[in-house]
């Protein structure tokens, strides 16, 4: 199976005392596993990406079906090729306790057994008994080149993290750290000592999070979107993998 290491998640603290009606249900999660994606992953992975990247409420809830497929076929893609190095790895629920979970306004609490030829725009809203061994989130690891120079006509190569997303009901359970470490390991066995990703600056959980993993800013990357209409600014950051 290739698994990076298992962890025991910490409860969801920030939310006691304050019961939200309209939030989905938590995931109960009790130990997380990592490890590289397959085939049978895509679907399920498809759904978590587009929750976690588009927007599923209103009226662009109409083009889901074809950003899942869009995703789905991007994905496959990259799982196939073998030019570059690259690792999709997926985070599971190791747990073997059985946890019911029944949320009607949830997509991704569909079943995740559902067979491989199921169409990508089928409901997504039957409650479900959630046991082990069930898909929570996913990242995506590989490299980019700097710019070419006259010393390096082709740039260098740096390791890149991408694509972190983790299901709605998973969040705050310790699942995303769990992924980003397993990317850190897996570009050690690369033969890098740093890694490299972006974020946005108003994602202030995602950059509180990679603050206490040790990721620092390298540079503000100012975009036309950024400075003429108001939209966030990418922060690239980077992480030292030796320790000094």
């Amino acid at each position: 199976m290739n698994f990076f290491g298992t962890a025991r998640s910490q409860p969801n603290s920030g939310s006691q005392g304050r019961p939200n009606p309209s939030s989905v249900s938590r995931w109960l999660v009790s130990d997380v596993a990592v490890r590289r994606a397959t085939s049978q992953d895509l679907r399920t992975l498809s759904e978590i990406l587009a929750a976690s990247f588009h927007e599923t409420q209103g009226w662009r809830t109409w083009l889901l079906p074809l950003i899942r497929l869009g995703i789905y076929e991007d994905l496959r893609h990259r799982l196939r090729s073998s030019q570059h190095p690259h690792a999709c790895l997926v985070a599971i629920d190791g747990g073997d306790r059985p946890r019911l979970e029944h949320d009607l306004d949830a997509p991704l609490d569909a079943p995740l057994n559902a067979p491989l030829n199921a169409p990508l725009n089928a409901p997504l809203n039957a409650p479900r008994l959630a046991r082990g061994n069930q898909l929570l989130g996913t990242v995506e690891l590989s490299l980019k080149s700097t710019p070419a120079t006259a010393w390096h006509m082709n740039g260098l190569s740096y390791p890149y993290i991408s694509n972190l997303a983790v299901r709605p009901q998973a969040r705050r359970c310790g699942v995303a750290r769990q992924l980003l470490i397993a990317c850190e390991q897996t570009a050690l066995e690369w033969g890098f000592r740093d890694i490299y990703l972006h974020v946005l600056d108003n994602n202030l959980p995602a950059r509180a999070l990679y603050t206490q993993l040790g990721y620092r800013l390298r540079r503000v990357e100012l975009t036309w979107g950024a400075t003429w209409f108001g939209q966030p600014r990418q922060l690239f950051l980077s992480k030292s993998l030796i320790r000094s």
